[in-house]
């Protein structure tokens, strides 16, 4: 019963049959609650350093054991003393955190005065400087996600975020590849970010990624072949304006997420390829520019000319031009 209030099993059983049996000593109590002489000790010293035990003032030497109205009331008042000590401790600590924020913020340039960009070096750099952006975020979020399927280890690092972004009403903008469809985990995250209020579209061909944050602040990569490198943080307002204007240009004929195919029964992706090839691109340079595998645009061309009837790729092409597909 006593549990709760910090008493193991066998200390409160020793203070119980105390206080049922003052007079009892210790090897009174180790023969009745079939105890060693350590054990009883070792509670005796518990219950002392709980103030439940007083020594007798009548008698020298033996001890008197508190009422268990007293003694809860003793207890309970430890633990809220307890509470208070660690409640002072967190605030201190809370504080101390808030001068050390305020300092780092001092010496930082504030935004309409610094046109300079931070650079973020590194995966850790890039993950701390996303969720501090993030955690500042108020209205909406412009995301460009090119290359189709995403690491699991990046959509388990965004979910957090857009979560938190979206509980609190902020607008998720986001552009994906169209080989997103391609790929069940990246397709489950964009899913989820639409069902749960984000806006997702996907388009054959995206300019390299980048985020913009309340139309603000604008992250873009330093090597967009290699993300893993670094990535520039910039408030410049020319910069941030015109990466705005070209996720809109972007964004305006984009297809939602839900509908993916045109009037012919081809994907958007579909169509694309078709034009490469007739173009002259090769299988992998068209792979590259559509963000998907080599295996995907081999795939999709053999399907392409299954339904086309074709014996060629130039067969295909005509046919697909007579069919005004391309």
């Amino acid at each position: 019963m006593l549990e709760i209030l910090g008493l193991d099993s066998a200390t409160e059983a020793v203070y119980q049959l105390m206080l049922s049996r003052p007079g009892l000593g210790v090897l009174e109590l180790c023969r009745e609650l079939n105890l060693t002489e350590r054990d009883v000790r070792e509670s005796l010293d518990r219950l002392a350093d709980l103030t439940l035990v007083r020594e007798s003032l009548e008698e020298p030497g033996r001890l008197r054991v508190l009422s268990l109205e007293l003694a809860l009331e003793v207890m309970l008042r430890r633990q809220e003393q307890d509470v208070l000590r660690h409640q002072q401790r967190l605030a201190a600590a809370k504080l101390a955190a808030a001068r050390v924020i305020a300092e780092r913020a001092e010496r930082r340039p504030r935004a309409d005065e610094a046109s300079e960009a931070n650079v973020l070096l590194g995966l850790d750099a890039i993950r701390e400087g996303l969720e501090l952006l993030a955690k500042d975020l108020r209205s909406e979020c412009l995301a460009v996600i090119p290359g189709g399927a995403q690491s699991q280890a990046s959509l388990d690092a965004s979910r957090p975020l857009d979560e938190a972004a979206l509980n609190r009403g902020v607008d998720l903008l986001s552009l994906y590849q169209e080989s997103v469809r391609n790929d069940s985990a990246t397709l489950d995250y964009a899913r989820w970010m639409s069902e749960s209020g984000g806006q997702v579209r996907t388009a054959p061909l995206l300019p390299p990624r980048f985020l913009v944050f309340d139309r603000r602040v604008a992250v873009v990569p330093i090597d967009p072949e290699n993300t893993r490198r670094g990535a520039l943080c910039t408030r410049e307002p020319a910069v941030v304006a015109t990466l705005c204007a070209l996720f809109f240009q972007v964004w305006e004929t984009a297809v939602p997420l839900d509908n993916g195919r045109t009037g012919e029964g081809l994907t958007t992706s579909e169509k694309l390829l078709l034009r490469f090839l007739a173009s002259g691109l090769t299988d992998d340079a068209a792979a590259k520019r559509l963000g998907v595998s080599l295996r995907t645009v081999r795939r999709q061309m053999s399907s392409l000319m299954e339904r086309l009837d074709a014996r060629s790729r130039f067969e295909a092409g005509l046919k697909a031009a007579q069919l005004g597909w391309i």
